[in-house]
């Protein structure tokens, strides 16, 4: 019997071993599939929420470690995941993503020789003042299998000179969990709840320290969607980090009944929200790809993205920083001057299948 240890810290990460935990339930009696959660993202709203509506069983392991510096969260994560592999003894560990937790625990296991593959490697965008840039790179460059979601992931990697039997292009679990929950998406009340109407409404999540850190871009940023917000209710689900520096920085002067401000919003009702918008603006990678899939427009405020697929074949439109900018480009969109796309190739729904078929039938 084999062991596989899959790990999730934070919000994007579990819409992404979701599909691959079920994909695994077809092996389960050659192999053993085991969550660890490292509590990297606390809030329960962040975490407990997503787990419910994903149909993840409890996880097997609970780390604890919540906020923190990037070197605290790192360090503790090491030391605590480190106990687990000593303990568990897995055949390998499964990581996706950029987040903290992705490279503290492949560094872990890479230490102990225990193999380990990276789901959504390869995306690269450029700026390594990104924390989750610098995660990336270490982690494709420790890691023993690499499976990837766009053909920038693999141009990126034979660039970096990664041997290609490493090198697995299988698709995005982001897609699988997205299609496999839009029937249920389409039974959410939020849209009623929150009295929009299907396509007339922007949505808006912003993050990134680029723009909520600064409270000169930050007020511009809410001066923006305060004139956006004249023509369309603008609904905005807030990260805690936003939240705070919103009350640090007073920014209370552009809301409006207009604008939204809502706590995180668990996914199925989210991915409603997604589905429905008129206009995503966005710093977050995984909706870029979301919204692709789905045909809506997006507009990113990042001078960068890993994602690019998603600008030269789907939806999403990448604006910088540049709020005046952003701006016209959105009165654009509401006005009914869009941008077409299509789906990337392997985007289908199928692609936790195709890796567990791989790790289990080649690798394990």
């Amino acid at each position: 019997m084999k062991k596989v240890i899959s790990v999730v810290g934070a919000r994007p990460n579990f819409m992404k071993i979701a599909p691959i935990h079920k994909a695994f339930l077809k092996y389960q009696d050659t192999v053993t599939h085991l969550i660890c959660h490292t509590g990297q993202h606390y809030d329960e709203k962040m975490s407990k929420v997503f787990f419910e509506d994903l149909e993840l069983p409890k996880p097997d392991f609970y780390l604890g470690i919540g906020s923190g510096s990037h070197a605290e969260q790192t360090g503790k994560i090491m030391m605590e995941f480190e106990k687990i592999l000593l303990e568990e003894k897995p055949d390998l560990v499964l990581v996706v993503g950029d987040v903290n937790s992705t490279i503290a625990c492949t560094l872990t296991a890479s230490k102990l020789h225990i193999k380990t593959v990276h789901v959504e490697a390869g995306l690269r965008s450029g700026d390594r003042k990104m924390p989750e840039e610098v995660n990336r790179l270490l982690t494709d460059a420790i890691s023993d299998y690499l499976f990837v979601t766009e053909k920038s992931g693999m141009e990126n990697l034979k660039k970096e000179g990664v041997s290609d039997d490493k090198v697995f292009f299988t698709g995005n679990v982001m897609i699988d969990s997205l299609t496999h929950y839009l029937e249920k998406a389409a039974d959410s009340k939020i849209l009623n709840e929150m009295d929009l109407t299907a396509g007339k409404y922007v949505l808006v999540t912003l993050h990134r320290p680029s723009n909520v850190d600064d409270e000169t871009q930050l007020k511009r940023l809410f001066k923006m969607l305060a004139k956006i917000s004249e023509g369309r209710k603008v609904i905005f689900p807030i990260h805690p980090r936003t939240r705070k520096n919103l009350d640090n920085f007073n920014i209370t002067d552009h809301l409006n009944g207009q604008i939204i401000l809502t706590e995180p919003i668990g996914y199925i009702d989210f991915l409603s929200l997604t589905k429905n918008a008129q206009l995503i603006l966005t710093d977050s990678g995984g909706i870029q790809e979301e919204s692709t899939f789905l045909g809506v427009q997006c507009i990113t405020l990042r001078t960068s993205t890993e994602r690019p697929i998603t600008v030269e074949l789907g939806t999403n439109q990448l604006l910088g920083t540049d709020l005046d900018k952003a701006e016209e480009a959105a009165m654009k969109v509401l006005a009914g001057e869009i941008k077409s796309g299509q789906v990337p190739e392997l985007w289908d729904g199928k692609a936790a299948e195709r890796i567990t078929k791989i790790l289990v039938e080649e690798l394990l």
